[in-house]
């Protein structure tokens, strides 16, 4: 079996050690980002909506730096949301304004979902590894 390359961000692997899963898998010149959401350290919900996707944003940010790259690395997006009809608008008038970085943007897929463990957004992300 391969041996998996992982990326742990600073100051969360016993979080991830706890759920037992990788925040991110380095193969093939790509980094694949695993779900985050807006948990703070203890892996506790952020309350509200607004402080849940800067957090989550905050999260993979700092996957992606640990594997040295950025958000203009990032190829393929998957948002779920929970309630997207109520919510998708003022989602993405944050992720627009404050994340998404000027033209070409990655490919993206949003998912409506009932449920999140007490989340409502969560983003994964898979990214160019620099050569």
């Amino acid at each position: 079996m391969t041996t998996r390359d992982v990326v742990f961000p600073p100051g969360r692997q016993a979080l991830y050690d706890k759920n037992r899963y990788s925040p991110a898998v380095r193969a093939n010149g790509l980094l694949f980002v695993s779900g985050q959401v807006g948990s703070r350290a203890d892996g506790t919900p952020e309350p509200g909506l607004e402080a849940q996707v800067r957090l989550a944003f905050d999260n993979l940010n700092a996957i992606l730096h640990a594997a040295r790259c950025t958000f203009d690395d990032v190829v393929d997006v998957t948002v779920f949301i929970v309630d997207p009809q109520a919510t998708f608008q003022r989602i993405w008038d944050i992720v627009q304004a404050e994340y998404w970085g000027d033209a070409p943007h990655p490919t993206v897929t949003a998912v409506g979902v009932t449920w999140l463990y007490g989340f409502q957004f969560e983003i994964k992300v898979v990214a160019k590894l620099p050569s």
